[in-house]
């Protein structure tokens, strides 16, 4: 845990620029829809109910029920609480199924670069995972986790007009540890992109291909999510296929989740999630508190 701390530190440093306002999810004319498996580089005013994760683990089976709501304290700093409920099948047939909840998490994020031009952004991220508050019947460790990262998004707008039906092309991504507090546990790095191509920037900003307006708002896209040990033991990670639509006011969105080798899983499962912007719905009351 030690060797990583400076890491965090030096996080710290570099969000110490001060960026200007911008709006929920944008970033010049480019909209991020909210990811499944990697958290958004954006700050703002959100509610994902339920977010849904069924998957069969070398474990056991493991079906969860999520939510998480976020809150903007100034237009480039936020605050979100994550809750989840675990239902558990363990392949040992001597081992009872159970249920309950997890621990929950809390979160700090801050963006300190932002791009219009050319629709970048930059943010830094804190967790907390609050160890012992959530029931071990539901798989709860009684040790806390803190996960240090930062986050990116770029998309592909100011590419040239030889390769204008690329520009609907945009990647987020992470890059941090999880740092558990239990002793004997390895600190790890985790580390993921996500790739999708957006057919409402498609449609407005390369060319109107004629797609009816419900196709219109539909994000295919890739998310792949990492985790290596620092001390010991081997990498895991998912790769997550899916598509997301995205309406003005609310977000759906579904995923494959595919275990990259035998140590993560050798079942696929299914994750989705209902995301609702409280920005949009409820503006006079979803916004920065200090503007």
């Amino acid at each position: 845990m030690r060797r990583l701390l400076p890491v965090l530190g030096g996080l710290l440093l570099i969000a110490a620029p001060a960026g200007p306002a911008w709006a929920h999810g944008i970033a010049g004319q480019r909209f991020f829809p909210a990811t499944l498996t990697i958290d958004d580089p954006f700050v703002a005013d959100e509610l994902s109910l339920p977010s849904v994760v069924h998957i069969k683990e070398p474990d056991g089976k493991r079906t969860t029920l999520g939510a998480e709501f976020s809150k903007s304290i100034t237009p480039s700093f936020g605050l979100s609480v994550g809750a989840e409920y675990n239902f558990l099948d363990p392949s040992d047939p001597e081992e009872k199924s159970s249920s309950g909840f997890g621990n929950p998490d809390v979160a700090a994020k801050y963006v300190f670069f932002k791009s219009d031009a050319h629709e970048a952004i930059l943010s830094l991220g804190f967790s907390w995972e609050i160890g012992g508050a959530g029931q071990k019947s539901g798989g709860a460790e009684s040790s806390s986790t803190i996960s240090p990262a930062i986050f990116f998004g770029k998309g592909l707008g100011d590419l040239p007009d030889a390769v204008a039906y690329l520009r609907p092309l945009a990647i987020t991504g992470v890059f941090g540890a999880d740092i558990p507090f239990a002793s004997g546990e390895s600190d790890a790095l985790t580390y993921g992109i996500a790739i999708q191509y957006s057919l409402p920037y498609l449609q407005q900003f390369v060319k109107d291909v004629g797609f009816p307006p419900a196709v219109g708002r539909i994000f295919p896209i890739v998310e792949l999510l990492f985790s290596t040990p620092i001390d010991h033991g081997q990498t895991t990670g998912t790769v997550n296929p899916g598509i997301i639509w995205a309406g003005k006011y609310v977000e759906v969105g579904v995923e494959a989740i595919i275990p990259i080798n035998s140590a993560t899983g050798k079942n696929v499962g299914v994750q989705a999630l209902l995301h609702f912007f409280l920005d949009d719905i409820y503006p006079a009351i979803f916004r920065p508190i200090f503007h």
